[in-house]
């Protein structure tokens, strides 16, 4: 499930970012092939030694993302978008919050998303819209 937002189609890329683009979405479809608990591990991994993104970061990541791939784009896309935006902002060394969880309200929907700060990042709806069930978010920087 996704949210209308998803489907308007940005502008191309240069090369180098088109590539780089490219890459993290065949990462992320091979990721999305793997159980919730897995991609949780997998993520746990990879964002050790980011720093938090911030919003135009991630934005920047998930247009990119959508710039090359129509699966990601399309209404069944928000797994395998947010998996590559999650890994396009780890390639430039930040970390998104990466989200799976449900609509808080009706009608049910199942959802995979990018937050930053608390607010989902390119969705069109307010904070509160979806519930999380499963989070992965940037390392904390206390240790």
């Amino acid at each position: 499930m996704t949210t209308p937002s998803a489907l308007a189609r940005p502008r191309s890329l240069p090369f180098a970012r088109r590539l780089t683009a490219r890459l993290a979405v065949a990462a992320a479809r091979l990721i999305a092939m793997l159980p919730p608990h897995r991609i949780r591990t997998v993520f746990g991994v990879l964002r050790r030694g980011a720093r938090p993104a911030t919003p135009e970061q991630a934005e920047a990541a998930r247009e990119a993302v959508l710039a090359v791939s129509l699966a990601c784009l399309g209404p069944k896309g928000c797994l395998p978008r947010s998996l590559a935006v999650t890994l396009l902002c780890r390639l430039r060394g930040t970390w998104p919050t990466w989200c799976v969880g449900v609509r808080a309200r009706p009608p049910f929907g199942a959802h995979a998303w990018v937050e930053v700060d608390g607010q989902p990042v390119g969705e069109g709806v307010s904070a509160g819209y979806f519930a999380r069930l499963v989070a992965v978010g940037p390392p904390d920087r206390a240790r």
